[in-house]
């Protein structure tokens, strides 16, 4: 069996269902996020409840922890930063869901391997609700459909802790994407759930991935309107 095949294989309904705290973030600049990603992950401890993030973020690229410069080709007016999850370039931007798993790896039992592919699942399962066939490439992680990418992984384990997460494109304008080797393929083809016959908004697409998110990781979503201390740390 391959890798893609036994990946697939992996990845099924969670054995257990645990409560898990859901955060609708709305628009925001990338930044306060993901320091308040890391304080988040930083200060829990065994008993801190799991919780999902779902934003939309202000254009901008971020750059992976081994991500090379030369993969940002022409960023224009778009903001870069270095960021501290896995993986190369990728860009961000509205029309774009984001979603940040901050989970207990350890106490769900999912190693790292088997949270990628649980992830991807839940992207494949979301886009079968449109009649949209997608899978896996070999040795990039990430969701294709026709080999071109619909849905970038960027993640990082922090004492068995997950952050950072994945980005799926729904409606949003593709042009930034030339302006980097997304992922540092050169030349790879991005694509978008609009443009493949689905709907255009990510409020018709969101309850689906985070409905299929749960089901992956055996997670009972439970809507909290309070937002993360998202104060910039200094």
């Amino acid at each position: 069996m391959d890798a893609v095949s036994a990946c697939t294989a992996d990845a099924g309904r969670a054995a257990r269902v645990r409560p898990a705290t859901l955060r609708d973030l709305g628009r925001q600049a990338y930044e306060p996020v993901w320091h308040a990603m890391q304080r988040f992950t930083d200060a829990r401890d065994g008993a801190t409840t799991d919780e999902l993030w779902v934003v939309e973020h202000d254009p901008v690229f971020t750059l992976g922890q081994a991500g090379k410069e030369e993969h940002v080709l022409a960023p224009g007016d778009i903001p870069v930063l270095h960021v501290d999850r896995g993986g190369q370039v990728t860009y961000h931007g509205p029309g774009q869901i984001v979603v940040y798993p901050l989970l207990d790896l350890r106490r769900l039992g999912i190693g790292v391997r088997d949270y990628v592919c649980r992830i991807e699942q839940a992207i494949i399962d979301t886009l079968d609700e449109w009649n949209i066939v997608a899978g896996r490439l070999e040795g990039a992680p990430g969701v294709y459909v026709g080999g071109a990418k619909i849905a970038a992984l960027g993640i990082r384990v922090r004492r068995g802790c997950s952050f950072h997460g994945l980005a799926f494109n729904v409606g949003l304008d593709l042009e930034p994407f030339h302006r980097i080797n997304p992922c540092g393929y050169a030349g790879m083809q991005v694509t978008s759930v609009l443009d493949l016959g689905g709907p255009s908004g990510i409020e018709a697409v969101k309850p689906v991935l985070l409905s299929h998110l749960a089901r992956q990781f055996g997670l009972d979503l439970r809507h909290d309107p309070g937002l993360p201390d998202l104060t910039m740390r200094p």
